[in-house]
């Protein structure tokens, strides 16, 4: 794969029959971004790894710090949280992916945070939300000593990174311990937990959360949509996992009702539920989300000095 008409035209294969074997599809994608990736670093980025927040193997997270002398003011933090079924994935799904995430942001002059947390069934919920919790009170106490802001944290979920980061944002029961963020990002999030025949990560929904229909039910992102309270900003691929575009479409509808606006929700033509992600910053014409995903961090403009 070595040109980006290449890569599109995989997407565009793929796109189509990206259900039928989610995980072979996803290595595809994989393999396909790294080589690019590779190929566009980010001259001078320092990255500080492995950084533990917690007493867990799993509690370490990356700081990808910009390049370049110190800004004139600290500098917006983008915090991100992978996604894997709730059971398996890495901050590091290789070498290039899912840090180039963090790196885009870096090259646009933020700090970057990669979170890992715990995972199911040693984690179930509301496991992984209350490690996003305790990894963003680490980077609010450090973020001077990176040159961050702690006022404007841009708070980043995929997949089921995404149903931890929206749980933390909306679950009243979590509302003690949520650290402040200024905005967010759900991508490819999955904020409703079924376990649907047609859902090939119901065995990761069921580790994390359950099978009790109530529990269910009563835990889903979705349910608690009304008491978002920072702007939000949700992205869901044009060939996604089954059904968590329509999840994407009820979150909104459900803050809308209570709010009476919904939060942004774009679909990025061509891509699938991997390719979302793995294609930020790879250095190619394909940059209309990450430029969607900058205008949105616009938001975090310098607060007023009192």
């Amino acid at each position: 794969m070595n040109t980006e008409a290449e890569l599109r035209a995989l997407l565009r294969e793929i796109g189509p029959r990206w259900a039928e074997d989610i995980n072979a599809h996803r290595d595809q994608v994989l393999r396909a971004y790294t080589p690019l990736q590779a190929a566009h670093p980010l001259p001078g980025l320092q990255i500080e790894r492995a950084i533990p927040y917690g007493a867990h193997a799993r509690h370490v997270l990356d700081v990808y710090l910009p390049p370049g002398t110190a800004a004139a003011a600290p500098r917006p933090i983008a915090v991100f949280v992978h996604g894997g079924a709730f059971v398996r994935g890495q901050m590091n799904a290789n070498e290039q992916v899912y840090g180039n995430v963090l790196r885009f942001f870096a090259r646009h002059g933020f700090v970057g945070v990669n979170v890992e947390y715990r995972l199911a069934p040693e984690a179930p919920f509301p496991g992984g939300a209350e490690d996003v919790a305790a990894a963003l009170r680490h980077v609010q106490a450090h973020a001077a000593g990176w040159g961050g802001d702690a006022t404007r944290i841009l708070l980043i979920g995929h997949s089921a990174g995404g149903a931890h980061v929206a749980t933390l944002l909306c679950d009243p029961r979590l509302q003690a311990q949520r650290p402040a963020v200024a905005a967010a990002v759900l991508i490819s999030a999955r904020l409703r937990a079924d376990l649907r025949a047609d859902n090939p990560n119901a065995g990761g929904v069921r580790a994390y959360f359950g099978d009790e229909a109530a529990r269910l039910e009563a835990d889903s992102p979705v349910q608690h949509a009304q008491h978002l309270s920072v702007p939000t900003l949700l992205a869901v691929a044009e060939h996604e996992n089954p059904w968590l575009d329509v999840y994407a479409a009820e979150f909104c509808h459900r803050v809308g009702q209570a709010q009476g606006r919904i939060p942004r929700l774009i679909c990025v033509p061509e891509h699938n539920h991997t390719s979302i992600v793995a294609h930020l910053d790879s250095g190619g014409a394909d940059s209309a989300f990450g430029e969607q995903l900058l205008a949105f961090a616009q938001l975090l403009r310098p607060p007023i000095p009192s």
